[in-house]
């Protein structure tokens, strides 16, 4: 009774929701743990998972929001589900979601984080008993944690010496390759790590690639290629489970390319500008941004375009025809804010697996 339950991301809160599973993934992996001084008897440590799944299927825990039970709390673990079966348990606690701590946020933000992961997610978690203990001592639960599990993406252009990295493996093995990194090169500014293990390029897993092959990937890249790289305490992270990383995983804080959130507040002559429906580079429709009127509200928030638009007043359009977009515009008379992405951008970041909720 102490529970707050609803149903569904359109009311105005979320205190529980069910994640799909997949009933095709194979026999468990060990969840990781980090060996840590926890300064209190008996406290566990946490634990991580990677719960993968396909588009049309779950990952098969709830997660709820408990009056007089701190954290986003894990229950309804369905029999046989992923999330069972890579061993989480009734009462964990979530403390971060792809390599983000999420413990102090609010619930429906930490709903929406999971939803946005697509079909794979990296869940940090502690037990509820050594939850309740480090709360009660006033430890810091971020500092339990490592610094940073997550991949980066790097997007390097090439100037006059080259791409500013080279590439080593060891004689007679297929996709394993470590990038030398020139300083102040290219690589560099892009955000490579030096000694940083190559996963991906453009999109594609190396794995099976010979440095032959990799060395003529690169050379067709033209003058631009991006890089999907891990250090060697991230790469053995992931490989301790036999999961390839995926690039929605990845810091893109580097990327030269961002979504904007665009604020318009009506004019007399309205916002200036039409929206029109058409395809999407990466297949499919979308929404686009043009006619952007000189001087109207449009141009001065920053509108251009080509923008597609992902989101209008917070919320995805994603499954909306063009109507439904309108009257969703239209909602508030005198303002709307939409979060767009330009063409260069948009084709990116489809290039390398992102989908438009990961993008939000």
């Amino acid at each position: 009774a102490a529970m707050k339950q609803t149903k569904g991301l359109e009311e105005d809160r979320m205190s529980i929701i069910k994640f799909e599973f997949n009933p095709k993934v194979g026999i468990d992996n060990p969840a990781l743990t980090l060996t840590e001084d926890t300064d209190g008897e008996g406290m566990g440590e946490p634990r991580f998972f990677i719960l993968t799944k396909d588009s049309t299927e779950s990952f098969g825990f709830c997660l709820h929001e408990e009056l007089g039970c701190q954290g986003h709390v894990i229950r309804q673990i369905e029999l046989g589900g992923v999330a069972q079966r890579r061993g989480l348990q009734d009462g964990d606690r979530l403390l971060q979601v792809n390599g983000h701590f999420v413990d102090h946020m609010d619930h429906l933000r930490v709903v929406q984080k999971i939803k946005a992961s697509g079909n794979q997610v990296l869940l940090a978690v502690l037990d509820g008993d050594s939850y309740e203990a480090a709360k009660t001592l006033g430890r810091d639960l971020s500092q339990m944690l490592p610094d940073d599990i997550r991949p980066r993406l790097c997007h390097v252009t090439r100037d006059k010496s080259g791409f500013g990295f080279s590439v080593s493996c060891p004689e007679g093995t297929k996709g394993t390759f470590q990038l030398s990194v020139l300083q102040d090169g290219p690589a560099d500014r892009a955000g490579v790590p030096p000694g940083s293990w190559l996963l991906e390029l453009n999109g594609d897993s190396v794995k099976s690639y010979s440095h032959t092959q990799l060395t003529k990937k690169l050379k067709q890249s033209g003058n631009k290629v991006t890089l999907l790289v891990a250090s060697s305490a991230v790469e053995e992270f992931y490989r301790l489970r036999g999961l390839r990383v995926m690039a929605a995983l990845a810091d893109t804080s580097r990327l030269p390319f961002k979504v904007r959130e665009l604020h318009l507040v009506k004019g007399p002559a309205g916002y200036g500008f039409l929206l029109k429906e058409d395809d999407c580079s990466s297949g499919g429709v979308g929404q686009f941004l043009w006619d952007v009127d000189v001087g109207l509200p449009a141009e001065q928030a920053g509108m251009k375009e080509g923008d597609r638009v992902l989101a209008v007043n917070g919320e995805s359009i994603e499954g909306l025809d063009h109507e439904q977009t309108v009257r969703r515009i239209r909602a508030q008379e005198d303002q709307v804010k939409l979060l767009v992405i330009d063409p260069a951008g948009d084709e990116f970041y489809h290039s390398v697996g992102f989908g438009d909720m990961v993008l939000l």
